[in-house]
């Protein structure tokens, strides 16, 4: 019988910040079922859509982003904390559910040629996705949607996401 990722969530109250409850996804990713299970699913929703590129937030956008890429036979872009790239970059920052942070990508990381898919491992406020949404239209690209392993459906990230773009958001699991 197939083993349900989300089954394997940890929550773990009260980290990094009193008031967050913090999903710990390493069990799934410790169990090459269920996390083939999210590569698989957030691949199989965006194949045949022509994605070039997968970008992922640093870090556990990484871990699930990098192997969607190659499922999708695309290239992988990762967006890093400041002072990270080595190279020239662009920049966004973005409010957390705990403060602020910023990312960035290399400016010759994706070009207007290119067809985008955002990927996390999760999406809760919505502010790291409409930062990785600016990065992706500070350099011309299509943003063909954007695809995440579990959405804190309460926190309604779909709003803010909608304020910036109408591309499709995909989750695999929802927190209501």
């Amino acid at each position: 019988m197939a083993v349900d990722p989300a089954s394997l969530i940890i929550d773990l109250p009260d980290y990094p910040v009193p008031g967050v409850v913090f999903k710990d996804i390493t069990p799934v990713l410790a169990d090459a079922e269920a996390l083939a299970a999210v590569v698989d699913g957030i691949a199989g929703r965006f194949a045949g859509r022509g994605v070039t590129k997968v970008i992922g937030a640093e870090a556990r956008g990484f871990i699930v982003g990098a192997p969607v890429a190659v499922a999708l036979g695309a290239g992988f872009v990762p967006a890093r904390k400041p002072g990270k790239l080595p190279r020239d970059t662009y920049a966004a920052t973005y409010e957390l559910e705990y403060g602020s942070d910023a990312l960035e990508i290399h400016r010759d990381a994706l070009t207007p040629d290119d067809v985008v898919l955002i990927v996390d491992d999760l999406v809760a406020t919505g502010g790291t996705v409409r930062a990785l949404v600016k990065l992706v239209e500070d350099t011309g690209a299509q943003l063909a949607g954007m695809g995440f392993f579990l959405e804190l459906a309460f926190l309604n990230p779909r709003a803010a996401i909608a304020e910036v773009t109408d591309a499709e958001v995909f989750s695999l699991h929802a927190v209501e």
